[in-house]
């Protein structure tokens, strides 16, 4: 173990060995990385430990400076292990060049399917004693790190001494489409709350994407701008800054040139930027399959559901009046391939969208009896969770008490941390 020190805080590098699939716990190893932190302070203290799981799928947990965002609050009182899950970060990751080393796309699609919430549950399981001496410790879930620990209150409830959860209460019974049908109607009206904020917007990204229809420009890390792809900076309208940040990115997108207005290398750039998955191609492969467990293929269910709402196509608004709608969260054929990065894994997403033994994630009866505390922060009108899907979830597990509020977007946990944090901490403690 490497020990390091940041301002105010202490942070040890910690590797765990883990089995590739719990069920054969002689075969196949991977490699976990958690990152440690604790305040300077209390280094010898025999602090409670908490586990953040990041929000994705496939992203590693996120390293901050010192004592940033929540984890200032957290080290008031606890030992904090940053997991990277199973494929993310440094544990073992999976991407466009360490994937073909498992063999082709079946090979690699049986391996991905591997990569849920379960599995990641079961690693936090399999690591908590190495850390805790076997005592239960407290799982902070931003988003699909909330996912996960309610897969968590259904299997292995002893682990846990109390659980926070931060935009991230999933349907148990939900499939793909019942998620996307609901999700549609939510991203409308996170664009017609930016149009009506910026007005200016819907003519410059009218513009940009009939340009972009008629020209079909390269970026320069090699991806494919289509329409579609386009739209699908809408993602950022989930976020608090969001709606600012797709505003400037649209603001003087083109240049004048001898040949005639381009998209500016600036614009491109920050275009790229936005959209490629190379930093998280496993939020692509398998974002769709954390929904799966009535063994139905997911089949592109964006793709699919996107159809039952024709606004959404821009070749639609471009040939009448309409504001261009823009898309997010959602994964969809052509993302393998537009973006380098995913390209040489279009057949392996082919499969899992194929695949129809997906085994259940939770168990309702078990949380309908939780004896863990539990708070969760819901957002209301979130755009990357469906709230009456959160709340009803809220509903099915014994003593899960809710922080429903508009003061945030879903990323409220990055904007005041603290706050959210010291929130839900109240909540499980029965002080608010």
């Amino acid at each position: 173990m490497t020990s390091y020190r940041q301002p105010g805080v202490v942070l040890t590098d910690h590797r765990f060995s883990v089995p590739l699939d719990h069920a054969n716990p002689s075969g196949e190893r991977i490699e976990l990385y958690g990152r440690e932190a604790v305040a300077a302070s209390e280094v010898d203290a025999d602090l409670p430990w908490l586990v953040y799981l990041e929000g994705g799928p496939g992203f590693g947990a996120r390293r901050f400076i010192g004592k940033q965002a929540w984890l200032g609050r957290a080290l008031e009182e606890f030992r904090v292990l940053h997991l990277d899950q199973r494929g993310t970060g440094f544990s073992t990751p999976l991407n466009r060049q360490t994937l073909p080393a498992l063999g082709g796309p079946q090979q690699q699609a049986d391996h991905l399917a591997l990569f849920r919430s379960d599995n990641i549950v079961r690693d936090c399981e399999a690591i908590r004693p190495q850390l805790t001496g076997g005592a239960p410790w407290t799982v902070l879930g931003q988003s699909f790190g909330g996912f996960c620990a309610v897969r968590y209150l259904s299997t292995a409830p002893e682990g846990l001494r109390t659980v926070l959860i931060t935009g991230g209460l999933p349907s148990l019974d939900a499939g793909p489409d019942d998620v996307y049908r609901a999700a549609y109607p939510r991203i409308e009206r996170k664009v017609a709350a930016h149009y009506a904020r910026y007005p200016q917007d819907v003519e410059r990204a009218r513009r940009i994407v009939a340009h972009i229809a008629e020209h079909r420009p390269v970026l320069p890390n090699g991806y494919t701008l289509t329409p579609e792809a386009f739209q699908s900076l809408g993602i950022l309208l989930g976020t608090g800054d969001g709606t600012h940040l797709l505003h400037q990115l649209l603001d003087n997108a083109f240049v004048r040139t001898a040949a005639g207005h381009e998209l500016s290398d600036a614009f491109q750039e920050k275009v790229a930027a936005e959209l490629s998955f190379a930093g998280h191609p496993l939020y692509a492969l398998v974002h769709e399959a954390i929904y799966a467990q009535d063994d139905r293929p997911t089949a592109w269910s964006a793709e699919r559901v996107r159809a039952e709402f024709p606004r959404f196509d821009a070749e639609r608004a471009l040939a009448g009046d309409t504001p261009l709608l823009f898309t997010g969260e959602t994964i969809h054929p052509w993302h393998f391939t537009s973006d380098p990065a995913l390209r040489p894994l279009r057949e392996t997403a082919e499969l899992l969208a194929a695949r129809t033994d997906w085994p259940a994630l939770y168990d309702t009866g078990r949380l309908a009896a939780n004896e863990v505390p539990v708070a969760a922060a819901v957002y209301h009108d979130d755009m990357y969770v469906d709230t009456g899907h959160a709340l009803e979830t809220a509903r099915a597990v014994r003593g899960l008490r809710t922080w429903v509020t508009d003061e945030y977007e879903h990323d409220g946990v990055r904007v005041s941390g603290p706050r959210v944090l010291d929130r839900l901490l109240g909540l499980t403690r029965g002080e608010n």
